[in-house]
């Protein structure tokens, strides 16, 4: 997946609970065959940012030459959501598919807007999907959506910047932090990564490291950063803050790029899109980069955890959902997968995650290794048991109103955590949502 962040402004449509009942759209699906639909044609529109999206449609189309399927951008991030909301909530105008990222299912499911996809069969499929993103699109027995891929962690560094400190690889996190200052300390130029605040990387580390501090249960939603898995989150990251470790250079910035580039950001803790970013973004580097293992905490076993990664829902306002879920599965685990996995989206599926012709492909970027025997380990190791909040969007977007200030203002990590806490109860509750 070609990441691209979510432009950091307040979600202004919140999802609220009082607000699940009027959001019960109408579902047509009328039990129809799949497959049957597809033979008898008809338009679909699917709302996604994907470009590959759009080579899917034009196969199935071709396979299908009774469907019409109509591919809209309507943005990313923030923009995708609030028009996906929005169409929702008016109850028409909007799309029989959208992409979602496996950090926003929650809220549209709670708020009704996507349909339940076990009437055709989408059950039967979990096997074909790693745990992790299979986990971001089911709920207990339902299933609102199919994974499209995902983002198991790892390290991604420059290792002729390495090389030339004499840098090892840190294999754990207490390694991390030792290669920060031994980096900075042989060229004050040069840091090992980049922080000005990122709600997503925070909470991934913290889900690596064992944490919950998101529960959901209904309607029900516990928020907790005092757990010792999220706490560990700050052991490393407060150091790095204190002692001017971390570059002071927002990501996907232009400044970033140009960091990676010229080797004044050494290395990543980011999800498996990222080798096509770097080959389009950072092209002088080629040569220069390697994958290796997130770093681990010491008293655990191999452990890691998802940034990013999507998957495809049907709309329970679609008047086409037997259709729209067959061009899903082709989408997810057909020749529109397969067509992805060559365009160097990297899979949720599980075949193609053992598959030796995809584990053992060489990278000329990364100097001929198989980054994605690193990538494909890094998958199943994902720890399970993970929640997102049902306004995860929301959440994300006011992340650097708080916990962000720990890089600007002085404020201490723990004091940012506790006020992002307070606020993210507060809005739970103005939602309807019982905090526990």
């Amino acid at each position: 997946m070609i990441h691209s962040p979510s432009p950091r402004r307040r979600w202004a449509a919140g999802l609220s609970v009082a607000a699940v009942a009027a959001l019960a759209l109408s579902a047509c699906s009328g039990g129809a065959d799949p497959d049957e639909a597809a033979a008898e044609g008809g338009e679909l529109t699917v709302w996604a940012w994907d470009p590959t999206i759009e080579y899917v449609a034009e196969a199935y189309e071709d396979a299908n030459p009774e469907v019409s399927v109509e591919v809209v951008n309507v943005g990313t991030g923030n923009d995708h959501y609030t028009a996906l909301q929005n169409a929702a909530s008016a109850g028409s105008g909007g799309p029989d598919l959208a992409q979602v990222e496996y950090q926003a299912t929650t809220q549209f499911i709670l708020g009704e807007a996507l349909a339940d996809l076990t009437e055709f069969g989408a059950g039967d499929l979990a096997d074909e999907f790693a745990p992790g993103p299979w986990a971001g699109v089911s709920s207990d027995e339902a299933v609102y959506g199919l994974p499209l891929d995902s983002g198991p962690m790892a390290l991604f560094y420059n290792e002729a910047v390495f090389d030339e400190h004499g840098i090892e690889v840190p294999e754990t996190w207490d390694d991390y932090l030792e290669a920060a200052r031994d980096l900075q300390e042989a060229d004050p130029d040069v840091y090992l990564t980049n922080d000005t605040g990122d709600a997503g990387l925070t909470t991934s580390i913290m889900w690596q490291a064992g944490g919950h501090p998101f529960t959901v249960d209904g309607t029900s939603v516990g928020i907790d950063f005092g757990d010792e898995g999220s706490q560990r989150f700050g052991e490393v990251w407060q150091p790095m803050i204190d002692e001017q470790l971390l570059a002071p250079i927002s990501s996907w910035s232009d400044e970033w790029y140009q960091g990676l580039g010229d080797g004044t950001i050494a290395s990543l803790v980011i999800g498996a899109w990222m080798p096509g970013n770097l080959e389009g973004g950072v092209p002088d580097a080629a040569g220069d980069w390697r994958v290796a293992p997130m770093p681990q905490w010491d008293d655990a076993g191999f452990a890691t955890a998802e940034q990013g990664g999507s998957g495809m829902s049907v709309m329970s306002g679609s008047d086409h959902q037997a259709l729209a879920y067959d061009f899903l599965e082709f989408a997810a685990v057909g020749g529109g997968k397969d067509l992805r996995v060559d365009d160097g989206v990297f899979p949720a599926t599980t075949a193609d995650l053992e598959d030796p012709q995809f584990v053992e492909r060489e990278y000329e970027y990364f100097g001929g290794q198989q980054i994605n025997q690193v990538l494909s380990e890094s998958s199943a190791a994902v720890v399970d048991g993970w929640d997102y909040l049902p306004y995860q969007v929301y959440a994300n977007t006011v992340f650097n109103d708080s916990v962000g200030q720990a890089f600007v203002s002085g404020t201490t990590l723990e004091e940012g955590l506790a006020g992002w806490q307070d606020t993210l109860r507060a809005y739970g509750e103005d939602q309807g949502f019982t905090i526990e």
